[in-house]
């Protein structure tokens, strides 16, 4: 895509962005719904409940305002088929998908799922919106990268950053992308979408050994053996962002997932609590060195303790407060 005219519009942004004081002045923006929540039966691997409880220890520790927390409204029909099936949609919406599809996606079922898919992908395009205002925006939920334009997989429905990308596309806002994506699992959904497109640089970090068993071809694949720990995956991630420095965006999407995670149930990598801090805080250095707007989604994380998933999820948000607005939360001890 050539949009000669939006020269001007992104040298101003990286200008405007050079500064800490305008991210101060910009203020900062989370999404959030209490309809992050669905109905997927108890005992279930994915902690549907991790969305209100990262929002709730962020606000009882001071880490947010409730004024900087927004309600996204569902998202419309229209900038979903930006990126899927008319066909898959429909079925999806009206509970039409058959039981093969309801097996790969991994979750039943039900109106709430519907519910809540249309309000966590909306958290994503107004998150993305916000960034390309005010420099750094987050969804708490997200993520969802192994959804397809025809189907959804590995409990991820719709893929929101993607369809972000897409509706920034439409609307002229950004030019470039970069999606950094370090959940445990790579993004295979995402790097197929993309495969064609040019302008959206898809890098992955990953188990080599995780789901999926079949991996698409991202722009960038960073494959790692069981048990990596926090220093070798930290010098890894290190010698990656150089790397990706050459595509020059103009936003950056972080799928900050927390299942790298040594006592995760479905991780198999060796990281700590503080190395996952520690990741978070690389990325978000790098954008902010770079003068980039900075796009954060949760994605996913299936520790033992939903407390430790809780945790590093909260993390990510108070690493946007440290390396964006100079503020330290100490967190909790779990």
């Amino acid at each position: 895509m050539n949009l000669p005219h939006r020269q001007k519009g992104r040298e101003l942004v990286r200008t405007r962005f050079g500064s800490l004081n305008l991210y101060l002045m910009s203020g900062y923006r989370l999404f959030y719904s209490p309809y992050y929540y669905a109905e997927i039966g108890d005992g279930h691997v994915f902690p549907i409940r991790k969305f209100e409880l990262v929002r709730d220890r962020l606000l009882a520790e001071g880490t947010l305002r409730a004024d900087e927390v927004i309600e996204p409204s569902p998202a419309a029909v229209e900038d979903l088929l930006l990126v899927h099936t008319e066909d898959y949609v429909t079925r999806l919406s009206e509970g039409r998908l058959t039981e093969k599809e309801i097996r790969k996606l991994g979750l039943p079922w039900s109106r709430s799922l519907v519910r809540r898919s249309f309000h966590a992908i909306s958290g994503t395009i107004m998150a993305a919106r916000e960034a390309m205002h005010s420099g750094i925006a987050s969804n708490l939920a997200g993520g969802t990268h192994h959804a397809y334009p025809d189907r959804g997989e590995g409990f991820c429905v719709f893929n929101d950053v993607a369809v972000a990308i897409r509706v920034l596309q439409r609307e002229r806002l950004a030019e470039r992308f970069l999606i950094i994506d370090l959940d445990v699992h790579q993004g295979d959904g995402t790097a197929f979408i993309f495969a064609e497109d040019d302008a959206v640089f898809t890098f992955s970090m990953h188990g080599a050994k995780n789901y999926p068993l079949f991996k698409q071809a991202s722009s960038l694949d960073i494959e790692l053996p069981d048990g990596t720990a926090d220093a070798e995956y930290l010098a890894t991630l290190e010698s990656a962002l150089e790397r990706v420095r050459v595509h020059s965006p103009d936003v950056i999407f972080y799928l900050a997932g927390a299942d790298p995670f040594a006592g995760d149930k479905l991780g198999r990598l060796g990281l700590s609590i503080d190395g996952l801090r520690r990741r978070d805080e690389m990325v978000l250095e790098f954008a902010r060195a770079e003068s980039t707007p900075v796009v954060t989604t949760m994605s996913g994380g299936y520790a033992a303790e939903i407390e430790q998933t809780v945790e590093i999820h909260s993390n990510t948000i108070r690493s946007v407060k440290a390396v964006f607005f100079g503020e330290r939360a100490s967190g909790v001890s779990v």
